[in-house]
């Protein structure tokens, strides 16, 4: 047995050494691997700060500097490694995993603030065809603003002022926006020219940037002649709904939300542009759409309430007088017997008492009538729950010693006090006080 024993030790060191041996290796070579990846990107830096400038690889500076920081604290670790002074196999281990641990975290964060620079990079290499690409957008997109501008005059006599504000003053900005990108990207090439690259970048991104929201102006006239007379067309097709539904509303049920909602559709369609106007359809669609749809719920709601009848205050009344009784002698029983009911009871009458708090206030209005009903019943079954729970605390608290009403007890004891203490409790407690003391 104690040969079995050593072997197992011997191999199960041999295989922690295997670990730590595959660990230290590892740690060198990530060690080696980072060290090579400051070198390139130092050097990838310098090319970043000639095309871009020096602000946008600030981040990179700061980056390469805390790698650097932190790489020297892991070159520390390898040589107290490998220093005249023995370590033990933990120490080695723990440095070894340092070292792996800082390794990564340099990797990370250089693989983040370069991936950043990449695409600025990438542009700035691009700068000329995308400056070309930009002036001969500017060129197409000036051919569109006499359409534009035509539109507007189109839309301007087809539909009231309100409707076209949105777009009134388009052409005139999509002009102004084609001038600036010109402009900037003249600056652009000035500038990269005078090796002023921070200042040509910026420069281009403007001129890229005027260009996209004057094309997204244009386009933005256009489609607004096709939603305006889409609108239009919907409108009508409300109108016709709308009517049909103010005839259907007559089949209703009476109340007053389905009246109120009949009155509020009847002054939408009162309200509506005289045929030849110039109106704003977007503005009348949408109150004509709303007032229409709160009809259709009204007389929903209306419906519904027929199939399904609102419970009478009266009914709800009863079922909180219900509620109310049940809570009364379930807060009566607890607090006659505080030392033996627990917190489970307790919890229940809060709840009841909480819920029959919240069913108050719904009782007079329709909408929330049958909620308060719900809420009652629920009260009275909490409290019911409650006086249970409160009867088996007190059932667990009760003396076992058979002196009271058991076998060997006698005279005034025999059948006794225990019985009679178990009637009072479970009869009068629960039977009474729930049954005749409140019929």
């Amino acid at each position: 047995m104690a040969g079995l024993w050593g072997r197992r030790k011997r191999e199960e060191q041999a295989a922690q050494d295997a670990q730590d041996a595959d660990l230290a290796r590892e740690a060198q070579r990530a060690l080696v691997s980072v060290d090579e990846r400051v070198r390139t990107t130092t050097d990838e830096l310098e090319f970043a700060i000639a095309e871009l400038g020096e602000g946008p690889t600030t981040e990179l500076r700061t980056a390469l500097a805390a790698v650097r920081h932190h790489l020297g604290e892991a070159f520390q670790l390898h040589q107290l490694n490998h220093d005249e002074i023995p370590d033990t196999p933990e120490e080695l281990r723990t440095r070894n995993t340092r070292i792996l641990q800082l390794c990564e975290w340099a990797d990370d964060l250089l693989d983040d603030r370069t991936a950043t620079l990449e695409k600025d990079i990438e542009r700035v290499r691009r700068a000329p065809e995308i400056l070309e690409q930009v002036r001969a957008d500017t060129v197409t997109l000036g051919e569109r603003l006499p359409h534009a501008r035509s539109t507007l005059e189109r839309l301007s006599q087809r539909y009231s002022e309100e409707a076209v504000r949105q777009v009134a003053s388009g052409a005139d900005e999509a002009e102004q926006l084609l001038v600036f990108a010109t402009h900037s990207a003249d600056v652009s090439t000035r500038r990269r020219e005078a090796k002023r690259a921070e200042e040509a970048n910026l420069a281009l991104e403007t001129a890229t940037e005027a260009v996209r929201r004057a094309g997204a102006i244009i386009d933005g006239i256009e489609d607004f002649e096709i939603e305006a007379l889409r609108a239009e067309s919907t409108l009508a097709d409300v109108i016709a709904d709308s009517r049909g539904d103010l005839v259907a509303a007559r089949q209703a049920p009476a109340v007053p939300a389905v009246a109120s909602a009949v009155t509020v559709l009847e002054a939408a369609l009162r309200a509506l542009s005289p045929a030849g106007a110039k109106a704003d359809p977007f503005a009348e669609l949408s109150q004509l759409r709303e007032a229409n749809s709160g009809l259709d719920a009204a007389i929903a709601v209306a419906r519904e309430r027929e199939a399904r009848p609102i419970p009478s205050i009266p009914h709800v009344r009863h079922s909180l007088d219900d509620a109310d009784r049940q809570i009364a002698v379930a807060r009566n029983v607890i607090a006659g017997h505080r030392g033996w009911i627990g917190a489970d009871a307790r919890t229940r009458l809060a709840e009841a008492e909480r819920t029959r708090t919240d069913a108050e206030p719904m009782v007079a209005d329709e909408d929330t009538r049958e909620e308060a009903m719900g809420l009652a019943r629920r009260a009275g079954a909490l409290a019911s729950e409650a006086l249970q729970l409160a009867q088996r605390d007190i059932d667990s608290s009760r003396p076992q010693d058979p002196g009271w009403g058991g076998p060997q007890g006698g005279g005034r004891r025999g059948g006794g006090m225990g019985d009679a203490m178990g009637g009072i409790l479970g009869g009068l407690v629960i039977g009474g006080l729930l049954g005749d003391m409140f019929d």
